[in-house]
C-alpha cells in the first residue's frame, strides 16, 4: 500500500513537471511537429514513465534529463530560427508532388509517398481532379498545400469589384458554461449590467444557466442555454420579438 502511495504522489509531480515543460517547449500543433520535436517528446515519456515505476530511482534522477531535454529543444528552436539552412536540416523543407496539373512520381517515391495518400489528401481540400491543380506540396509536418489553377479558384468579392464586410470585432464569448468573462465584455463595450438586463429580456435569470453566450461589435448576441436549464415561460416575447430563449442573433442596445 504504500509503494502504491508513493507511485501516487510521484505521478502527481511528474504531471505537474511535464506541464511546466510543455510550456515551457512553446506551442505548437500536434501535426505540426517537427521530427526532433517528435523524438524529443518520445523520449521525455520513456523517461517519466521510467521514472514513475521505478521506486528506487531518485525522482530528480529523472527530472534532470528531462530538463535537459526541454532546453536542448528550446535551443534548437532558436538556432532554427536563426539560420535557415539549420531549420532545413532540421525541420526539412516541403516538395512539390504536383506541378501544374503533372503528378511528379518520382518526387512521391523518394518520400514514400503513394497515390492513394495523395488523392485522399486532395479529396479533403475538395480537389476531385489531379488537373485543377497548379502546385501541391508535400509539408515538412505530412500535410499536404494545394494551390488551384487561376480559372478554377473561388470568385472573391475583390474579383466581383464588391467591397468586402469586415468586421472590427468578431463574436466573443461572454458568457462560457455559466461564466460570465468580464474582458470580452469590456472588449465589446459593455458590462454586466448590460449583460444582465439583456438575459432577463430573454427570460433567462442568471448566467449560471447560459452554456454559450456570444457578442460581435454591431451587438448581435448568439446564446445557448444548458440542457439541464429549462426555458421559462416568459410573458411576452423579447425587445425585438424573438422568443426570450431564442439563439438567433439580437442586436444588443447600448451600453
Amino acid at each position: 500500500m504504500e509503494d502504491f502511495l508513493r507511485m501516487l504522489v510521484r505521478s502527481l509531480i511528474m504531471y505537474a513537471y511535464l506541464m511546466f515543460i510543455i510550456r515551457l517547449m512553446g506551442k505548437r500543433e500536434i501535426g505540426q511537429i517537427s521530427l526532433f520535436d517528435l523524438v524529443v517528446s518520445i523520449v521525455i515519456a520513456e523517461i517519466a514513465a521510467f521514472t514513475i515505476d521505478d521506486l528506487e530511482m531518485p525522482l530528480y534522477h529523472g527530472l534532470g534529463p528531462i530538463l535537459l531535454l526541454a532546453l536542448t529543444q528550446i535551443a534548437i528552436s532558436y538556432a532554427s530560427m536563426k539560420s535557415r539552412r539549420f531549420r532545413d536540416f532540421v525541420d526539412g523543407k516541403p516538395s512539390i508532388l504536383i506541378e501544374r496539373g503533372k503528378i511528379r512520381d518520382r518526387e512521391m517515391r523518394a518520400h514514400r509517398y503513394n497515390i492513394d495518400d495523395l488523392l485522399m489528401q486532395l479529396r479533403e481540400k475538395d480537389v476531385l481532379d489531379v488537373a485543377e491543380v497548379e502546385f501541391a506540396y508535400l509539408e515538412p509536418s505530412g500535410k499536404l498545400s494545394v494551390v488551384k489553377k487561376p480559372e478554377r479558384q473561388p470568385l472573391t468579392p475583390e474579383d466581383l469589384g464588391v467591397p468586402p464586410k469586415v468586421k472590427d470585432v468578431h463574436p466573443l464569448p461572454v458568457i462560457m458554461d455559466g461564466e460570465v468573462i468580464t474582458e470580452n465584455l469590456k472588449r465589446t463595450g459593455k458590462d454586466e449590467r448590460w449583460l444582465r438586463e439583456e438575459l432577463r429580456a430573454r427570460g433567462i435569470a442568471r448566467p449560471e444557466d447560459v452554456f454559450l453566450m456570444t457578442l460581435d461589435c454591431e451587438g448581435a448576441v448568439y446564446l445557448d442555454l444548458k440542457d439541464e436549464a429549462e426555458c421559462p415561460p416568459a410573458p411576452s416575447a423579447g425587445a425585438d420579438g424573438s422568443a426570450p430563449c431564442s439563439s438567433t442573433p439580437r442586436r444588443g442596445g447600448g451600453g
